[in-house]
């Protein structure tokens, strides 16, 4: 039974399990859970994510020796799990077109996993599995900050 349920929540309720695109699927899961901790204080959304992150280590790692795989593509725990991080404390990540940049973004890094994303593949289990898509997440706010910060400049400039 709690195999059952952990391979659930590993897969994202199945949408691990996609024949294409698995990750991507698994990562909408996030989107919701996204826009839910923008809600709260900023806080809250650093605590919330911290608990987060830490149960899915053991959920991807047991998963992981379950299917008998290193880091197989049906799990996405990792990835729905660490894409709220590309938007915590964004307020302007609520308006639909920045969550959606967020979430490109995020994928890309996180297929592509340009360095140093890359380098979180190296650490073995749970903790690798999910890492890489932290560190993806990360550069994600990085880059989607970037971005917020360029459209207010460009938008406050007179015409």
């Amino acid at each position: 039974m709690l195999e059952t349920l952990n391979l659930w929540l590993a897969t994202g309720f199945g949408l691990g399990l996609a024949p294409i695109a698995p990750g991507t699927f698994g990562s909408l899961l996030g989107i919701p859970l996204a826009w839910w901790l923008l809600g709260r204080p900023l806080g809250q959304q650093g605590a919330m994510m911290a608990v987060l992150v830490a149960l899915a280590v053991p959920v991807c790692h047991y998963a992981a020796l379950q299917l008998g795989e290193g880091d197989p593509g049906s799990i996405v725990a990792d990835e729905y799990v660490a894409f709220p991080l590309a938007v915590i404390g964004l307020k302007a990540a609520r308006h639909p077109l920045v969550m959606a940049l967020a979430f490109a973004i995020f994928r890309f890094f996180d297929a592509l996993k340009p360095p140093p994303i890359h380098l979180a593949e190296y650490v073995q289990g749970g903790v690798g599995i999910v890492l890489d898509d932290v560190v993806a997440a990360l550069a994600t706010w990085v880059v989607v900050v970037l971005v917020l910060k360029l459209w207010q400049r460009r938008a406050s400039q007179p015409v």
